[in-house]
C-alpha cells in the first residue's frame, strides 16, 4: 500500500515538472524570399499569470529585428500587456496597455 501512495505521488511530482516544463517553448524558422533568406529565433514562457516572449529575425544583409513582450492577468477577465520592437537601425517603439474581457 505504502508503494502505491509513493508511486502516485512519484507521479504527480513528475506530471507538474512536465507541465511547467511545456509552458517553456522556443523556435526557429527560416523563411526565403526574392530578396534573401531572413532567420528567425524565439523563445517564450509563462509562470505565475504571466505570458513572455521574445523573437529576432535577422535578414539577409545582416539587419536585425528584435521584439519582445508579456501578458499578465491581473484579475479575472483583465490582462496588462507591454511589447518593444526594436528596427535595424536601433529605434524602438513601446506599446502597453490593458484589455478587459466583459
Amino acid at each position: 500500500m505504502n508503494r502505491t501512495a509513493l508511486a502516485l505521488s512519484l507521479a504527480g511530482v513528475l506530471s507538474l515538472a512536465a507541465a511547467t516544463q511545456a509552458a517553456a517553448w522556443t523556435r526557429s524558422s527560416s523563411t526565403t524570399t526574392a530578396r534573401g533568406i531572413y532567420n528567425t529565433q524565439a523563445a517564450g514562457a509563462c509562470a505565475g499569470g504571466t505570458c513572455s516572449r521574445g523573437a529576432t529575425t535577422t535578414g539577409p544583409y545582416g539587419g536585425t529585428v528584435s521584439r519582445s513582450g508579456s501578458v499578465t492577468r491581473t484579475a479575472p477577465g483583465t490582462y496588462n500587456y507591454n511589447r518593444t520592437t526594436t528596427g535595424p537601425n536601433g529605434n524602438s517603439v513601446n506599446r502597453s496597455g490593458t484589455v478587459t474581457r466583459y
